[in-house]
């Protein structure tokens, strides 16, 4: 089966821990045939199919010159996404208006024929941050507006307060005010523009500091252990990128709690793999895009994530 990856540069992947690089090296292993492009190497025009400018790559082994490709000019061939086993969309936030249109033209291959993981739809209505507003027995005390004075009024009832913008990724733009307010408005401001931005405001969770849990769900079921992403000195964030430390552990009864109640109801709609993180008891994102940890989990507990992933992928395919 031809798989084709919808991604960010292919030269930019860190192979070491890069989740769509373990679900290549998997789907390689099973005999699958790989292929590549980025988002602006989508084409339609009328009286054709949404066609996609595509490098077809083979994995070497090699930890840095990881891949070849029998490509090297940008419009060297064109494939119809229609005529792929499947498309996996794993193009990394921000949700911009570029990715937004993407999701259109991969709608559009959907109603010629096309598969597409996670399912387009299911991607534009589940932006990261505000998907958990669906759930709010899982959520902690949360607040999502534009407005400054009602973020004071947050600020003066919880008084130590986290506030963050909808299209960050990484921990990118979060801020932690405590109960001094100590640059409140400076953030506020920043943050909201003046009113022409949405932020999202929630109670600080102490329980932090035992990390950000990262709970993958694949199919509908989760993933038995999450990786907790543990900020380090004095960084309030555990993201990985922002310098987190990765630790995996088995999921809680909480967390289970969680994935089990949220898992098939998304599954239902199309994400065949949702990330949702959680601190404490409290769920904060469904992250949908391009949930990552395959790696970290499967070195540190031996449970072979990208495996489960291709199964799902094959299972899903098949029905």
């Amino acid at each position: 089966m031809k798989l084709l990856f919808v991604a960010d540069p292919l030269e930019g992947f860190k192979t070491h821990k890069d989740s769509t690089f373990a679900m290549m090296r998997e789907a390689a292993s099973r005999g699958h045939a790989l292929m590549a492009c980025e988002p602006k190497d989508l084409m339609w025009q009328r009286g054709g199919r949404v066609t996609a400018f595509v490098r077809e790559i083979t994995l070497t082994g090699d930890a840095d010159d990881w891949f070849t490709a029998k490509q090297t000019a940008p419009h060297e061939m064109p494939v119809a996404l229609a005529d792929v086993g499947a498309v996996v969309m794993r193009k990394d936030p921000p949700f911009d208006s570029e990715y937004f249109y993407a999701t259109h033209l991969l709608e559009q291959a959907e109603r010629e024929g096309a598969r597409v993981f996670n399912k387009p739809a299911a991607l534009r209505n589940h932006p990261e941050k505000l998907a958990i507003l669906e759930f709010p027995q899982f959520i902690g005390p949360t607040l999502v507006t534009r407005d400054a004075d009602d973020i004071k009024r947050f600020h003066a009832e919880h008084r130590d307060i986290i506030l963050k913008p909808l299209d960050g990724m990484g921990g990118m733009g979060i801020f932690r005010v405590g109960p001094d307010g100590l640059n409140l408005g400076s953030i506020t401001e920043t943050l909201n523009r003046d009113g022409a931005q949405t932020v999202m405001v929630q109670r600080y969770l102490p329980e932090i500091v035992k990390g950000d849990k990262r709970i993958l769900v694949i199919g509908g079921v989760p993933v038995p252990f999450a990786l907790a992403r543990i900020p380090q000195g004095t960084e309030i964030r555990g993201n990985l990128a922002a310098g987190g430390k990765g630790v995996a552990q088995p999921l809680s009864a909480r967390d289970r709690e969680i994935a089990e109640h949220i898992g098939p109801i998304v599954a239902a709609r199309g994400l065949l793999l949702v990330g949702l993180d959680v601190i404490g008891d409290c769920l904060t994102e469904i992250n949908v895009t391009s949930p990552t940890c395959f790696q970290e989990i499967t070195q540190q507990t031996g449970f072979d994530v990208a495996k489960v992933f291709v199964d799902a992928l094959a299972a899903a395919l098949a029905g």
